[in-house]
């Protein structure tokens, strides 16, 4: 029995019009300047509204070769559902105005096997915008490329479970036919976040936060998921994404191949002058084989 996760935030947090979303991610894609390669397996990109992150995001997904891929990893956060462990999609498809991107069952099913993974109910799948938002960018970039989609909501995850899940999962980094599309924003910086944390050494307060951001970039970019666990602990960054991270990274450590990141992008919502202003950060990266 066929069941469709809808393409819930179009219409809102992107255009519903197939032709007119098509048109702005080939835009950016184009904007971006990228060399497809076929030794990038994964990216690291935002999941904003189009109009705050769309251009940024082409980043990531710039760097895709879709030649060799059949099988794309999501790994989300969850914004609204609380769990403590990762959990797996009961959908059969997940729909976008401009194509289907049929979800894997059989590695939905291997998943469930080890136990460790959860189901999410549909209505938590849908509220969910995390991997939504990298949808329309997967199914433009592996057009006439067909691909199937393994969906990975990653909870509040305490470190040693981070560790777990990355052990688990690097088998599949082993495999080149598998893609992994990681899902994260960075700084949420302002009164309504609940996090104001400003070095006045930088200057302006968006430039604190851009060093504070790039801080984390180049720790992610060593690889090193104790480095950024310690990172996170000082510092408290609001990076809604640090578990999928996390996950990512512990994943990279385990598998058999040397996998290295590279933000190739940096974007803030607005740029914070005074204590009353807010932000969001936008990073994007691709994670390449290193010879």
């Amino acid at each position: 029995m066929e069941i469709v996760r809808r393409p819930t935030h179009a219409g809102s947090w992107y255009t519903d019009n197939p032709k007119k979303l098509a048109e702005e991610l080939e835009g950016w894609l184009r904007e971006s300047g990228l060399t497809k390669s076929h030794d990038v397996r994964g990216v690291i990109a935002p999941h904003a509204g189009y109009s705050y992150s769309g251009r940024s995001a082409a980043y990531a997904f710039g760097n895709i070769d879709p030649t060799n891929i059949t099988r794309v990893f999501l790994l989300g956060p969850s914004h609204h559902y609380y769990t403590l462990k990762c959990a797996v999609s009961t959908a059969t498809v997940y729909r976008t105005p401009i194509g289907d991107l049929p979800i894997d069952l059989e590695v939905i099913e291997e998943l469930k096997a080890t136990g460790k993974f959860e189901t999410m109910d549909i209505r938590v799948d849908e509220d969910e915008h995390s991997m939504e938002m990298h949808l329309p960018y997967l199914a433009k970039v592996f057009e006439g490329h067909p691909i199937k989609v393994v969906p990975i909501l990653v909870g509040a995850l305490k470190p040693e479970a981070e560790a777990m899940y990355g052990q688990l999962l690097a088998k599949y980094v082993d495999d080149p036919k598998n893609f992994f599309s990681v899902s994260s924003d960075f700084c949420h910086w302002g009164s309504r976040f609940n996090y104001m944390h400003y070095d006045k050494k930088h200057g302006a307060i968006h430039r604190s936060i851009e060093a504070l951001d790039r801080m984390g970039m180049d720790i992610i970019e060593t690889g090193n998921p104790d480095a950024f666990k310690q990172y996170l602990s000082e510092y408290d960054n609001t990076i809604c994404g640090r578990h999928p991270i996390s996950v990512f990274l512990h994943m990279l450590r385990n598998c058999s191949r040397k996998i290295k990141i590279n933000f190739l992008r940096y974007e803030q919502s607005s740029q914070c002058k005074t204590m009353r202003d807010s932000s969001v950060s936008y990073a994007s990266a691709a994670a390449k084989l290193d010879a």
